[in-house]
């Protein structure tokens, strides 16, 4: 599953070093962890998404919003501790 991210894929990539293309490898992994609303979300409707990108080499955060029917990719970033324990023991 790729998202667009049209609107904030060059502030992910600045800010925490995911670019786009790993965090939709993370969005597409199959042992991929979805949190829904995430946890963390002021509006409840942002989607969190734990998942593993080869290319980044370690499990991403990737957080999405739906929109009008497109999903958009709103952050990403190297997983927590807390969130990979989530990855990882949810397998």
């Amino acid at each position: 599953m790729d998202v667009d991210w049209s609107y904030r894929g060059g502030y992910v990539a600045l800010k925490h070093g995911v670019r786009p293309q790993e965090a939709n490898e993370a969005l597409r992994d199959p042992e991929r962890l979805v949190i829904a609303p995430d946890p963390a979300s002021r509006s409840g409707r942002s989607v969190r998404v734990i998942g593993w990108s080869h290319t980044h080499g370690g499990v991403l955060t990737v957080i999405v919003v739906k929109d009008e029917g497109v999903e958009y990719g709103v952050n990403a970033w190297l997983s927590s501790p807390t969130d990979q324990r989530r990855y990882f023991e949810e397998e």
